[in-house]
């Protein structure tokens, strides 16, 4: 199929004006760059709208305060403190261990009510001796697992880490409340567990409190590891760490927007391939910025209040997250972290200066109003990566013959609710995509638009309007 350059011009310039509604209220007080809506958002539906009235915000600083009451959560603390037919009481009370075992029960109440669509497992392992481990330790994730209805082999995750720490890495003892990094991110993943237990999603969902963290990545990197050999289907994985507070380390508040990172060159790539998307100016094109771009896509409105910014950087400035060993697995990936972090909180032991100000990790710090809002962007990003196809496979641009026109071909998806596809494209230098051409359901389309000038992608469109995430050609000589 082809369309004429003008009428590619005035269709997509119009649905670019049509598409282009009215700012958010967390939008138009962001006020900066990027606050108009893309092309390619999706409007909440009713259905999303009526998840996201679900999550509450007293349930979310309930499990940060559930959290924080073990004292400490470090990865080298108590897995058992002590055994509870020795001390009378009902489990342990302090330490890694006793968290576990409180999210793990959570976790089964939730699942308890999903007919028997969620499951919940404990994905333990032994950790030899090695950085920041100092003798064999045990490490666990706890995984709720909600199976799709009808396509359970495509997989979205979401994740936070419920270890915690103080200044001192090694320092297994001493308080650690760790409100913030991370309770903060195991509270979202748990709560999105709870609203989700009870709806069918059409993919797998995957909700994950990882240990390890601060000590190096270590249970999400087993959990990664676990999904490639078996050939697990990843399509999307998210991690929320250092998501609590809106208020940064000067006493500003910003506490309607949160960042989103998201990596370019991917870091899974040869050198050969990353040499190929260098080529053809795909650096900023990778999975993991076309699954950021949806997350802005569904994220970013009335119905979430908050403005998702995304960043272009795999993490912060020396530091990383859980999805980095999801993105050195091939799998796209990306981080959730709040505007701006207060250093004078993080990390720090638990004190109380000379002028009475408190020092640490502690719940008192965090926005638990702003946490519901995060959480809310992950439910509609889940949700709706759930719901829509998955993203286009083997998209290419076929350059065999030199035209002014662009030739596109992907392969059609086997999703039983699958209407057709559209063709999304922008200038070189435009960070998202700004317009939309209806393909229909074809496996080929043609552009009469110059494939050396533009950008072009493909995504996949549901009977129902849902849309996937963008696949980015890579060239066919």
């Amino acid at each position: 199929m082809r369309h004429s350059r003008r009428s590619v011009l005035t269709a997509t310039a119009m649905g670019a004006v049509t598409l282009g509604a009215t700012a958010t209220p967390a939008r138009a007080a962001s006020a900066g760059p990027g606050s108009r809506p893309p092309a390619t958002a999706q409007p909440p539906g009713r259905e999303l709208r009526a998840l996201l009235r679900e999550i509450d915000r007293d349930r979310i600083e309930a499990t940060v305060r559930r959290l924080v009451s073990f004292g400490t959560r470090h990865t080298l603390s108590a897995q058992d403190d002590p055994p509870p037919a020795a001390s009378g009481r009902a489990g342990a009370v302090r330490g890694i261990g006793a968290a576990r075992d409180w999210i793990a029960a959570e976790l089964r109440g939730y699942a308890a009510l999903s007919e028997g669509r969620m499951t919940v497992e404990l994905q333990s392992y032994v950790q030899e001796p090695a950085s920041g481990i100092p003798t064999p330790t045990r490490i666990t994730n706890i995984v709720a697992t909600l199976r799709g209805s009808v396509t359970p082999e495509r997989v979205y995750v979401v994740s936070g880490h419920y270890d915690s720490r103080v200044t001192d890495l090694m320092d297994a003892t001493s308080d650690a409340p760790g409100a913030d990094d991370d309770a903060s991110g195991v509270a979202v993943a748990m709560e999105l567990a709870r609203v989700l237990a009870r709806r069918r999603p059409a993919s797998t969902l995957v909700f994950a409190a990882v240990a390890g963290e601060e000590q190096g990545l270590y249970g999400a990197a087993h959990m990664a590891q676990l999904y490639r050999a078996a050939g697990v289907d990843v399509q999307g994985m998210f991690t929320n760490d250092i998501v609590g507070s809106s208020t940064a380390d000067d006493g500003t508040r910003d506490p309607y927007t949160i960042r989103l990172f998201a990596e370019g060159v991917p870091t899974s790539e040869t050198p050969a391939q990353a040499a190929t998307r260098r080529s053809v100016g795909g650096e900023n094109d990778s999975p993991s910025r076309q699954l950021a771009r949806f997350v802005r896509d569904v994220g970013d409105n009335d119905a979430t209040g908050m403005r998702v910014r995304v960043v272009y950087r795999r993490d912060r400035y020396r530091r990383g997250g859980d999805h980095i060993p999801f993105l050195e697995r091939a799998y796209p990936a990306a981080r959730f972290t709040e505007p701006a972090e207060d250093f004078a909180h993080q990390h720090q032991d638990v004190r109380v200066d000379e002028n009475g100000r408190q020092f640490g990790d502690l719940p008192e710090f965090c926005d638990f109003p702003f946490v519901a809002r995060v959480t809310k962007v992950n439910a509609a990003a889940l949700w709706t990566l759930s719901q829509a196809p998955g993203t286009p496979r083997d998209a290419r641009i076929i350059t065999t013959v030199l035209t002014n026109s662009t030739r596109l071909v992907w392969t059609r998806g086997t999703e039983p609710d699958l209407a057709g596809y559209e063709v999304v494209w922008r200038e070189t230098t435009a960070p998202e995509w700004t317009h939309v051409i209806p393909a229909g359901d074809v496996t080929a389309y043609e552009v009469d638009l110059s494939k050396d000038n533009v950008f072009f992608g493909v995504r996949a469109v549901s009977r129902t309007g849902a849309r996937s995430p963008v696949a980015f050609p890579s060239p066919q000589a």
